[in-house]
């Protein structure tokens, strides 16, 4: 049974550094067998992005994402030196991509059972404003650091909507905020006052609780269950999203999306593993599964699940799997063995 022809949407890709290039090309094979839904504008950043153009993020590469809005990108690499920034953090401020949405999913039996959280970020406030400074002290330069983090009651009030309007959406039932407003009164406290403010226009609709950031990190590994939905700041989301990838196996299992009101950049959400560039054992599901995100931002849910089945099987059904996940799988290997999945669902 063949697909109707799809019409192409125009995105930006970026293969990214190290492991990179390898996951990108096996997420785009993938993609193809689905019908190709995209139309690619190749585009480098971090390492590649200074050996190519001087820069981590060249102006080729945010011509590209402003234009076409939409793109996706492998691991980058902040390259060691004055100077440069987290290539990640340039890109969320520059698109103002102000939603992080992290989901966590058991796929393989054996760790945590039936894992399904939805980890929404504020991805732009917080600590990560980065406002640091030292004060010195007789002969030391550097004898106090300081760091101040702003959340404003405007952004706060748009990730909770965001955040409610996804559970909307997706049929959740409950959003748990995260929070450390009896220590960090001011920063989080404002956190914790918009969701509430924003959550009493969906009663009756989604459920909201609230929890202190390290109860709930207690909580996730005692009884993961009872989460269905976490809205978090900046800096918890981080911690907490990384945690919750753990229980389904790490972030390898882990996608990422970082959404603005204009732009959207999809990513895997693990690091650019230069141990293990180029020798072609790298496991691209985290990608996989944010190109299944894409998919779904894009309107297309039917390929998105059939994304989503065809990993799932080909992990329980054909116990095929990369190193990484106990397998003997390369990438190519487990690459061609989702696409023959994908094959042999769709003539089912």
């Amino acid at each position: 049974m063949n697909s109707p022809t799809l019409k192409q949407i125009p995105a930006t890709l970026i293969p990214g550094d190290g492991i990179g290039p390898e996951v990108v090309e096996a997420t785009v094979k993938v993609l193809d067998a689905l019908g190709s839904p995209f139309s690619w504008d190749i585009q480098q950043a971090g390492v590649a992005g200074v050996t190519s153009a001087g820069d981590p993020l060249p102006a080729a590469t945010l011509a590209s994402i402003r234009k076409n809005k939409l793109a996706l990108k492998g691991p980058l690499t902040t390259p060691i030196g004055e100077g440069f920034r987290s290539s990640n953090v340039r890109l969320r401020e520059e698109f103002q991509l102000y939603a992080n949405v992290r989901p966590a999913v058991t796929i393989v039996p054996g760790r945590f059972e039936d894992i399904d959280i939805v980890l929404v970020r504020e991805n732009i406030g917080g600590f990560y404003v980065a406002h640091e400074y030292y004060i010195p002290v007789g002969d030391d330069p550097r004898a106090v650091a300081v760091s101040t983090g702003i959340n404003t009651r405007e952004a706060c009030k748009k990730i909770a909507r965001f955040a409610f309007e996804y559970a909307v959406k997706n049929g959740r039932k409950k959003i748990t905020v995260v929070h450390k407003a009896n220590i960090l009164k001011a920063l989080t406290g404002i956190f914790l006052e918009a969701a509430r403010e924003i959550a009493r226009e969906y009663e009756g609709k989604v459920q909201m609780n609230d929890m202190i950031v390290d109860a709930c990190a207690m909580q996730l590994v005692l009884n993961p269950w009872q989460f269905d939905m976490l809205l978090c700041t900046n800096l918890f989301g981080d911690i907490l999203s990384d945690q919750m990838a753990g229980l389904v196996g790490g972030l390898g299992m882990a996608p990422g999306a970082n959404i603005g009101d204009d732009c959207a950049i999809f990513e895997a959400v693990h690091g650019s593993a230069p141990d293990i560039a180029g020798k072609g054992i790298a496991n691209p599901i985290s990608l996989l599964l944010a190109a299944g995100q894409m998919l779904d931002h894009v309107g297309h849910q039917d390929l998105a699940l059939r994304l989503r089945t065809a990993i799932t099987d080909t992990l329980n059904k054909d116990h095929v799997a990369t190193g990484d996940l106990k397998g003997k799988a390369s990438t190519r290997e487990f690459t061609e063995a989702i696409i023959h999945r994908l094959q042999t669902n769709q003539k089912n």
